[in-house]
């Protein structure tokens, strides 16, 4: 007898997808919510506080959980990783809803991060290759939202549930066990990916020919996809290194800029992510199938640059200068670099690896946020937060630059035809090029 949803059609499906952003962004903020929390719970060092962060969703964990989902994700499809997932993750956000000991909440993390991982890029790629042409930027903006939202709905609970301490961060981590046996449910309706079923699964020897074998094999044995992957990874490494520490840090980047409350830091960061809702909603989705692609990044890089230099350069100037650089900052989330991605990373790679692609990148990018994320809190407490800003401006707009030199011209185009012009020939004969207006 099967458990789950019978049918998970539309964009109800896209929506059942998405929420693979919502639950790895969540886990991020129920993580930097509750640091300081098991910090003095544990008696824990500035260490090993870098330790959890850099072994969870947020760097190392979803690291492994890419570099094996999306290969795997290629191999047996895009509804193989949606059928199993989750419940790795239940088991890792229940474990560390109920850790006693550092131990227990380490492991919880990377168990979780793993799962996480592995769900991110088989949801980039399924809602690309299930969406229209003409609206796939709106689609995968769909998975930026849910990412934005997450954040929101857990900086305020965090708010909400801060006069209870540990319990309370205890109950954000229960909420996302709810809402991931929620979503394990409904994806249980999902059908496979067409695309993958004609490309992916049954790839013929003209494919192989075309773009190379399935899974890793293939995405490396072509220049055309290698210089994808610099572009996207040079991108996504720099803009999330900032945001990697963004999102778990940020409190404390607030405490040493001179805010200490932790219920005003979630209050601004509710901020931020309500700027973030808003500006993937008003923005992202009903613009980038529609106008440049390359102006619109380059608009989003640039706030997010402005918001950090605001806050570095004006530190001093209390409450308003970082209400400017929660608006800023959250307004570039929402149009910026990772909604971008997102949509690039499934335009330009063919179908057998497209998932392995952003597998690779997802493990290299989280691999090197882990590395900071270790040595950040240390980092932060020695030289002060004029001296971290700088570099994280420095990598903002170097993120910025390789976007707008690259942006490829891909708005309005089927999924086959960005194939044909990049490989040169039909990749799937089952499945005709589809001429659109760019």
């Amino acid at each position: 007898m099967k458990i789950g949803a019978r049918s998970t059609t539309g964009w109800r499906a896209t929506i059942a997808v998405a929420m693979s952003n919502y639950i790895e962004a969540g886990s991020i903020i129920a993580i930097a919510t509750s640091l300081g929390f098991w910090q003095t719970a544990f008696g824990i060092s500035n260490f090993a506080v870098g330790l959890l962060a850099a072994l969870s969703a947020n760097a190392f964990g979803a690291a492994i959980g890419a570099i094996l989902g999306g290969p795997l994700c290629d191999r047996f499809g895009r509804k193989a990783i949606y059928t199993y997932d989750l419940l790795v993750y239940m088991a890792g956000v229940l474990l560390a809803a109920f850790a006693v000991n550092f131990a227990m909440l380490l492991t919880a993390f990377i168990v979780t991060g793993i799962a996480v991982g592995a769900g991110v890029p088989a949801s980039w790629t399924y809602i690309a290759e299930q969406a229209p042409s003409a609206d796939r930027a709106k689609h995968v903006g769909t998975a930026q939202l849910a990412w934005s939202v997450g954040p929101l709905i857990g900086f305020a609970l965090a708010a909400a549930l801060a006069p209870m301490g540990l319990l309370g961060s205890r109950l954000i981590f229960v909420h996302l066990f709810v809402v991931a046996a929620v979503v394990w449910w409904v994806r249980q309706g999902l059908a496979e990916s067409q695309i993958w079923k004609d490309e992916g699964r049954n790839e013929s020897a003209s494919l192989a020919t075309s773009v190379g074998s399935r899974g890793l094999r293939g995405l490396f044995s072509r220049k055309v996809n290698i210089a994808a992957l610099l572009f996207l990874g040079g991108i996504y490494l720099f803009w999330n290194t900032v945001a990697g520490q963004a999102g778990i840090f940020m409190p404390r980047v607030y405490d040493t800029a001179g805010l200490h409350s932790p219920v005003a830091q979630n209050l601004l960061q509710v901020l931020v992510w309500g700027c973030t809702v808003a500006a993937t909603y008003f923005g992202f989705m009903r613009y980038a199938d529609r106008m440049s692609q390359r102006l619109l990044y380059v608009i989003g890089a640039a706030l997010g640059i402005i918001g950090w230099i605001v806050l570095v350069a004006f530190t001093d100037g209390g409450v308003p200068t970082m209400l400017v650089f929660a608006v800023l900052w959250g307004v570039s989330a929402g149009i910026g670099a990772q909604a971008f991605y997102s949509l690039w990373a499934s335009e330009l790679f063919a179908t057998p690896y497209r998932a392995s692609a952003q597998g690779v990148m997802f493990f290299v990018v989280r691999t090197a946020t882990g590395l900071l994320s270790y040595f950040f809190p240390t980092l932060l407490a020695a030289t002060g937060l004029t001296t971290v800003g700088i570099l994280l401006v420095a990598l903002l707009t170097v993120a910025l630059v390789i976007g707008a030199v690259w942006a490829p011209a891909t708005r309005g185009k089927t999924l086959q035809e960005i194939e044909v012009e990049r490989y040169g020939a039909c990749v799937s004969p089952s499945a005709p090029v589809e001429r659109t207006a760019a």
